[in-house]
């Protein structure tokens, strides 16, 4: 069997993360639980990343960063009315298909409101950043728009919701913002 390289390993820290975080969030997920899961030590962990909050925050990274792609993949070529079709489309299969992507998304923004209360603003600078990039990639095919990504937006949000609260696909379907499919 190949050794993987420590970019490799990164990259499988940072998946384990994923799944961890989105089932225990910041606080109630142990370094020691991310490190079995890839099947490493905690000081080799520890040699990839300098500490819990860079494997979080790496985790989130990537969390907003395959979402913003799945928008920019589905929008490719389309404007308007398509382009909203296409990424609502994209947004619903991917969270089918990766469930813990919501769960991620929902463990940031309460990592971000209780860190930023105990004065750590590092959370909430990246989480903000990735949502300014996430903004700027619904806008762009919608036109500029700034109400149509506002709406857009906001029926995002209210998927999640529902889709955490585990409420059937067909909760989540309305005119603007279809489903994937019926399985999603």
């Amino acid at each position: 069997m190949a050794r993987m390289s420590a970019d490799e390993r990164r990259e499988s820290v940072i998946r384990a993360a994923i799944v961890e975080f989105a089932c225990g969030g910041y606080y109630g997920t142990s370094t020691e639980v991310i490190a079995k899961r890839v099947g490493v030590s905690q000081p080799y962990l520890f040699r990839l990343f300098p500490s819990k909050q860079a494997i979080f925050l790496a985790a989130a990274a990537r969390c907003m960063e395959r979402t913003r792609e799945v928008f920019a993949q589905a929008a490719e070529g389309l404007g308007g009315e398509d382009a909203l079709h296409a990424m609502s489309a994209a947004y619903n299969k991917h969270i089918a298909d990766d469930p813990q992507v919501v769960q991620m998304q929902l463990q940031m923004y309460v990592t971000v409101a209780s860190a930023e209360a105990a004065g750590d603003l590092e959370f909430g600078r990246l989480v903000r950043a990735g949502w300014l990039e996430l903004w700027d990639t619904v806008m762009a095919p919608l036109g500029g728009d700034a109400n149509e990504a506002t709406t857009f937006m906001a029926y995002g949000m209210l998927i999640n919701t529902l889709t955490a609260m585990g409420f059937p696909p067909s909760h989540r379907v309305w005119e603007g913002f279809p489903s994937a499919s019926p399985e999603c």
